[in-house]
């Protein structure tokens, strides 16, 4: 068995940190390719080097660009990569074009094809992403689903129930696993000048939010009515996001901007936040694992489970409902479940992958 690992963004790097690690100790002959989808891998290496993963075999250092360039150069690169390597199997996970670009060359090469995090829907096809989701689900091989709902939602579309797993989220390894293993050294609350508990933290990077002007101004609005909780709010902004702040020409002086930081720094921002604002979906599962209340800046979620277990809620872009919202959460007892399983999906995978090869 030869499986190749794709990634392309730092998400994409955490997630799949927790099937790498089963795969070096029970020695699969494996080898990950690395996009450069939104980073170069420069920028990355930082990823790789805390979370102690191997080097990356080919990195194709795609870059940003339109989703037809980005996604056409890639299938491009991932297919000359593939007729050289030939493996048996590859691997992606989530909704990005690097997915849906590995998942088609891989296909179009009678190369199997597995995807984590499989059967997740927001049901808005506005969203790139989702049209990434439904179309690497419907070529997919084999399919984990993160849950029971992603299971549901797989089989309802016609997909045979033999190519899909229940897994659990390999995000609930990877949050496990670095949570034991950040450096003592790192402190990024005394860096920044925090107290556990005595501020929020926001992410906001979607291109439906940050490259609408109207859409971005009201939910800046609706920041700035947070105002009256008194608490600060940590803003790690990409270079693009800022730029399109000073396109539009929005300020706020209730934000605290900082440069982006590294995984283990923003999973202790996380820890340690009162509330979370957001646009991500991995942080959306992130800050329910980590038992923090999280309020949601879209109209939707591919993470519904997360509104179940009552550590999430949908604010859109409405000021008012921003409000509303993080009022709510912040006067919830954090003692839901943890629906996204019980951290062993890497093992739980590589089981599949292991019995799959073995049968054919």
């Amino acid at each position: 068995m030869k499986i190749t690992i794709i990634v392309g963004t730092r998400p994409e790097i955490i997630k799949m940190s927790p099937l790498i690690r089963v795969f070096e100790s029970r020695d699969i002959n494996y080898f990950i390719l690395h996009t450069g989808q939104h980073y170069s891998y420069n920028m990355d290496r930082i990823f790789f080097e805390q979370l102690q993963l191997p080097d990356v075999k080919y990195n194709l250092d795609v870059g940003s660009g339109s989703h037809a360039k980005q996604t056409s150069e890639m299938l491009l690169k991932i297919e000359s990569v593939l007729k050289k390597e030939k493996p048996d199997l590859i691997l992606v996970e989530g909704d990005t074009n690097t997915v849906l670009s590995g998942a088609l060359a891989a296909s179009k090469s009678d190369i199997k094809v597995g995807h984590v995090e499989a059967g997740l829907r927001s049901y808005d096809r506005g969203m790139p992403e989702e049209v990434n989701r439904v179309l690497t689900d419907h070529c997919s091989d084999l399919l984990f689903a993160p849950t029971v709902n992603a299971y549901n939602t797989l089989i309802g579309e016609n997909i045979s129930s033999e190519k899909v797993y229940i897994t659990g989220n390999t995000i609930v390894d990877a949050v496990k696993h670095n949570l034991r293993l950040m450096d003592d050294d790192v402190d990024v609350l005394s860096e920044l000048g925090l107290e556990p508990q005595k501020y929020f933290l926001l992410t906001l990077h979607r291109q439906e939010n940050v490259d609408d002007r109207t859409k971005l101004k009201n939910i800046f609005l609706g920041l700035e009515y947070l105002r009256e909780f008194g608490l600060p709010i940590v803003y790690p902004v990409h270079p693009r996001t800022r730029k399109r702040l000073n396109d539009f020409g929005l300020e706020s002086d209730v934000l605290n901007f900082i440069e982006p930081v590294d995984y283990f720094r923003f999973l202790q921002l996380e820890k340690h936040a009162s509330l979370v604002l957001t646009d991500s979906g991995g942080v959306q599962e992130e800050s329910c694992i980590l038992g923090v209340p999280c309020v949601t800046l879209r109209e939707n979620t591919e993470r519904p489970e997360t509104l179940d277990a009552g550590s999430n809620m949908l604010a859109g872009a409405d000021p008012r409902r921003i409000l509303e919202c993080a009022g709510i959460m912040l006067g919830r007892v954090n003692g839901w479940d943890n629906p996204f399983g019980d951290g062993k999906a890497g093992e739980q995978i590589t089981n599949i992958l292991e019995s799959d090869m073995d049968g054919n």
